[in-house]
């Protein structure tokens, strides 16, 4: 069962939110970051990007950077644009995309719960990148970014949600990138913190949605803290570590799409006749064409758009990642046709979040950077509680999340 506790979360005053907070670490690079920090001090890519306060092109993973952040979280407390909260608490924080309104529970998720796989994960993490995000988190010995988790619907905490969003937020504002909207309550009673923490004391298990290297970091930073502590007790603030959770059923999963270089050596009709051994192709025309069930797929080659569905037994539906689209994609279309065997490392194809939508794909065939695209069908939150409940793991690139948490809402220390 899922273990939890709330903590004295580091967070802006209210006036200085818009200054403080951005985008997560990980969606952009170090010049984007220099670009939307401008002249604003208070900005968070100082403490999430720090390669932006040298000179350009200094590394991302040089020593400097990091001291550069633990110094830079330091300032921000010593100015007063974050402050710690005097009272344990959870949170909410609430994200709006195109009216859809998402809550999610800010919580301190177990070490241990990690550990044992009660915090279910659903893709691997590369150690170079976890050993990133572990320097970050033991050089400023706090959570700056939370993970993104989903929990079991649950009717409880629905209610008490409902109850504290419908008073005036902490936060309230509209990100200037995107147009989402963003809001965040305190739950400071007594009584509603032990619910929380009740209710998710029944659930059997918590799903990571994103942010699995800051998760793996997370974990990792704990776990070591507390075989260096002769003193452990096992209460310690780095037991724990910050997440957003949200029902299940409010998130959104987008289309995560493949643009690919070449046809490996075969012209359009080639690779369109090698693509009918196991699937049904239909040219669907110059208008873009979305694949509307799963194991449909969309294709856009030559200005036109097929559509591609796959055979019956081209699958198998008992395997739960032998039937996700992403698997059927990566084995009868990127390997057997085109030759492509590894989507993390092959330099012929490029992946696509379906935010940018299949103009996108569109445009880089286009403009001939690529030769062809291929849009698939979303998968569902079902589908990833399904895997990773069994113990499996997601091919890469398959889940898309939007909207992302913006950062600097708040932070959690480790002591």
């Amino acid at each position: 069962m899922a273990i939890i506790k709330p903590f004295k979360g580091i967070r802006p005053p209210k006036n200085l939110v818009e200054k403080v907070e951005s985008r997560p670490y990980d969606v952009l690079d170090s010049e984007e970051a220099r670009a939307e920090a401008g002249d604003n001090e208070m900005s968070l890519y100082h403490i999430i990007k720090p390669e932006i306060d040298f000179p350009v092109g200094t590394s991302e993973y040089d020593p400097r950077v990091y001291e550069k952040a633990a110094q830079n979280f330091q300032k921000f407390q010593d100015k007063g644009w974050l402050v710690q909260d005097e009272k344990e608490m959870y949170y909410i924080y609430a994200q709006t995309m195109n009216g859809k309104t998402q809550y999610g529970l800010v919580i301190g998720a177990y070490v241990d719960d990690y550990m044992t796989g009660v915090i279910k994960k659903h893709e691997l993490t590369r150690r170079d990148k976890e050993e990133d995000r572990m320097k970050h988190v033991r050089v400023n010995n706090a959570n700056i970014e939370p993970v993104f988790f989903a929990y079991p619907d649950n009717a409880t905490l629905d209610a008490l949600v409902k109850k504290y969003t419908a008073q005036k937020p902490e936060y309230d504002f509209i990100a200037p990138i995107d147009g989402f909207g963003h809001k965040f309550w305190l739950i400071d009673n007594d009584d509603d913190i032990k619910t929380v923490t009740a209710e998710f004391g029944k659930m059997k298990a918590l799903y990571i949605a994103d942010g699995h290297h800051r998760s793996a970091a997370a974990a990792l930073v704990g776990d070591e803290k507390r075989k260096q502590n002769p003193n452990h007790k096992g209460d310690e603030e780095y037991n724990y570590f910050m997440a957003v959770a949200f029902p299940a059923s409010q998130l959104t999963i987008l289309d995560y799409n493949r643009v690919i270089k070449d046809l490996n050596g075969l012209s359009s009709e080639e690779f369109l006749k090698a693509l009918s051994k196991n699937f049904t192709v239909e040219k669907k025309g110059e208008a873009e064409y979305k694949p509307q069930e799963l194991h449909e797929f969309s294709l856009y080659l030559d200005n036109n758009w097929y559509s591609l569905k796959a055979k019956q037994g081209t699958f198998d539906n008992s395997d739960p990642i032998g039937v996700l689209d992403v698997s059927i994609s990566s084995k009868l279309i990127l390997d057997e046709i085109l030759g492509i065997k590894d989507l993390r490392s092959d330099k012929r194809i490029d992946f696509v979040g379906g935010l940018r939508g299949l103009k996108e794909l569109k445009r880089r065939v286009d403009n001939g950077e690529m030769r062809t695209a291929l849009a698939l069908y979303p998968v569902s939150m079902k589908q990833i509680m399904d895997i990773a409940d069994s113990g499996n793991i997601m091919p890469p690139k398959a889940t898309w999340f939007e909207p992302k948490l913006r950062s600097g809402l708040i932070i959690h220390k480790l002591s």
